[in-house]
């Protein structure tokens, strides 16, 4: 499936950006014109399911060929959060990026994929001051972006990801160079996984006090946490 995408930037180099669920493209308002103004043309996807793109059977193999199939072949920078780090891991080989950067990863979610697509799908209806207390730190522009986002996804998501997680997701070795951005503290990404993935690889920074949303949480931190890959 071709998914909607949304442009920043006109510059030569390339990058992409993957939304985690229950979001879309809007989720990267910031993210993308920073990275346009660093002289990339950034195509930011709504994932299968999410904002505009189409509605069809979800899963982690299907998310990950429609990456494959709306993005450019050897982008310079490509960027996934939560599940969107997912499926860009399973996108990576086909894609064939210079450089990978996952976001706060859903890799390895196991026993907890039942429980957490209910509370995805309970997530829905969320209100404004749900949304604010769940996040103090972000601005009013993203509680607005949030709203509009949990109107347009399609919660049947959810109820893929305890198959999607039936097995670890969690690569071997990194394909490309590639950074793992990490939440402060962070509830897919352990202490002992940290260490683990360092040693396959991977580097691993930590975007301190931020939470599973970096980019929305402390969006300063999380472009520091960049610096020399991007």
């Amino acid at each position: 499936m071709e998914l909607h995408s949304h442009v920043w930037g006109t510059g030569d180099r390339v990058a992409a950006l993957v939304h985690g669920i229950m979001s879309d493209h809007r989720t990267w308002r910031r993210v993308g014109p920073a990275l346009a103004d660093k002289g990339y043309r950034v195509i930011g996807v709504d994932l299968r399911g999410h904002g505009e793109s189409g509605r069809g059977e979800y899963g982690a193999e299907s998310w990950a060929d429609d990456l494959v199939e709306t993005l450019p072949a050897r982008p310079d920078l490509v960027l996934g959060h939560s599940l969107g780090a997912m499926a860009l891991a399973l996108a990576v080989e086909r894609l064939a990026p210079a450089r990978a950067v996952y976001c706060d990863p859903a890799w390895a979610l196991r026993q907890e994929a039942g429980a957490g697509a209910r509370r995805f799908t309970a997530f829905k209806d969320a209100t404004r001051d749900m949304i604010v207390d769940l996040n103090p730190r972000w601005d009013e522009a993203d509680v607005n972006i949030e709203l509009a986002t949990l109107a347009a996804w399609d919660p049947r998501t959810a109820h893929a990801l305890a198959d999607v997680y039936a097995v670890d997701r969690t690569p071997a070795r990194p394909l490309v160079p590639s950074l793992v951005l990490v939440a402060d503290p962070s509830s897919l990404v352990s202490p002992g996984m940290k260490d683990e993935l360092t040693r396959r690889g991977f580097e691993v920074r930590t975007v301190r006090g931020a939470g599973h949303t970096l980019h929305r949480d402390d969006f300063d931190g999380f472009l520091g946490a960049l610096d020399g890959w991007i």
